[in-house]
C-alpha cells in the first residue's frame, strides 16, 4: 500500500491579519509548511501554529521565502545565491526557535513563492537553500518540488529530500508548475483536484496540463492553505485517497 503526505502552507497570518483557517486545516493535513516572518507569520502565529501542530501529531516545517510582506513573497527580488542562502538559515532559525518555545521540532524545510519558482529551475539557487539546510541541520529533509532543481541540490549536498505534487496546481510539460494567471494555472474545484491527486499517485507521476505523465516519486501532496475552498479541497483529496488504499502519514515526522 502507498504512503503519501498532504502538506499545507499554515501561519500565514500577519498580526491581525488572518490568513485561511489553519485550525480547520490542522485537522486534516499531516504536515505544515509555517510562515518564518519573511513573506507573513509573526511570533505569536508561529506559535500558536507550533503550539496546535504538536497537540494534534502534525509534523512541522520551515516556509523560507524572500523578505516579502508586500508582495506575500510572490515577487522575484534580485538576491544573490549567498544572500539567499543567509536568508534561508535566518529564518530557519527562527522557525527552529519558535517550535521549540511550544515543545515542538522542525524536521524539513519548503521554500515558498517566488523563492521556490526560481529554486525549482536554477541550480544554483536550489544549492544555497540546501547549503542552508545543512549548515543550520543536516537532519533537515528538503521537501522538494517533483521534476526540479529542488531534489538535484539536496543529493548533491547529502540530506534527504522528498518529491511532493500540488493538489491545487497545473504543470506545464516540463513538469514546472504553470505561472499564476496563465489558464489552468490554478485548479478550484475539489472534485477535480481530488481526481487528479489520486491519478498521479497511482501513476507514479506529475501529469501535465496537455495529459503527459513525467515519473517521478510522490512522497507529499500540497494544498495552499490560502485558497477560499482550501480545507474543503484537502479533506475531499484525503477521503479520495484513503478510500483506494493509500496511507496518510507525515514523511518527516518529528
Amino acid at each position: 500500500m502507498a504512503t503519501v503526505d498532504l502538506n499545507s502552507d499554515l501561519g500565514e497570518g500577519y498580526g491581525a491579519y488572518k490568513c485561511g483557517d489553519d485550525d480547520a486545516m490542522l485537522s486534516v493535513v499531516t504536515s505544515a509548511n509555517v510562515a518564518c516572518g519573511f513573506h507573513a507569520g509573526d511570533p505569536e502565529i508561529m506559535a500558536h501554529t507550533f503550539r496546535t501542530a504538536k497537540q494534534r501529531g502534525i509534523a512541522v516545517g520551515a516556509h523560507p521565502s524572500l523578505p516579502d510582506l508586500w508582495g506575500f513573497g510572490r515577487r522575484r527580488i534580485p538576491f544573490s545565491a549567498g544572500e539567499i542562502e543567509r536568508i534561508v538559515a535566518y529564518q530557519i532559525g527562527a522557525a527552529q526557535a519558535l517550535a521549540a518555545y511550544s515543545n515542538h521540532r522542525i524536521t524539513y524545510v519548503k521554500p515558498h513563492g517566488a523563492l521556490s519558482n526560481i529554486s525549482e529551475s536554477e541550480r544554483e539557487i536550489a544549492d544555497a537553500i540546501a547549503r542552508a539546510m545543512k549548515a543550520v541541520d543536516p537532519s533537515l529533509v528538503f521537501l522538494a518540488i517533483a521534476c526540479g532543481q529542488h531534489g538535484r541540490a539536496a543529493d548533491a549536498h547529502g540530506i534527504a529530500a522528498v518529491a511532493e505534487i500540488y493538489a491545487d496546481r497545473g504543470y506545464t510539460e516540463e513538469g514546472r508548475l504553470m505561472p499564476r494567471g496563465k489558464p489552468g494555472a490554478l485548479i478550484e474545484d475539489a472534485e477535480e483536484a481530488a481526481e487528479r491527486v489520486l491519478a498521479m499517485v497511482e501513476a507514479g507521476a506529475v501529469i501535465t496540463h496537455a495529459g503527459t505523465r513525467l515519473k517521478t516519486p510522490i512522497g507529499s501532496i500540497c494544498t495552499h492553505g490560502d485558497s477560499p475552498n482550501a480545507v474543503a479541497m484537502a479533506r475531499l483529496v484525503r477521503a479520495k485517497l484513503e478510500a483506494a488504499g493509500v496511507k496518510i502519514a507525515p514523511f518527516a515526522a518529528p
